[in-house]
């Protein structure tokens, strides 16, 4: 199989989250993906084919970590970032109306 093949994937959104997302080999699909993160994901809405080349920047997430999660266990799950990083921000907030 090319490495233009093997680094295609498409990537997921969840409904329950609006900020998770999912990504899997465009080859394999979700086969790999237990059933349990797909019933706490909810219903995977497709959102994009992506080739995950080298120097490709994504969003959230280093390319090099999906890759080798795609290797590893089939699928990169990315989660929302962390509420601690939006208190502070509230909290940075706040402290400028004092």
């Amino acid at each position: 199989m090319s490495d233009a093949i093997q680094n295609l994937c498409d990537i997921y959104k969840s409904p329950k989250d609006p900020d998770m997302y999912l990504y899997v080999r465009k080859t394999e699909g979700l086969a790999r993906v237990p059933e349990a993160l797909l019933e706490k994901f909810g219903k995977p809405s497709h959102v994009m084919t992506l080739l995950l080349r080298d120097g490709r920047k994504l969003a959230r997430v280093d390319v090099d970590k999906v890759r080798a999660a795609l290797t590893e266990r089939g699928f990169y799950l990315q989660l929302p970032p962390p509420k601690e990083d939006y208190m502070t921000q509230i909290n940075q907030q706040n402290s400028k109306l004092v």
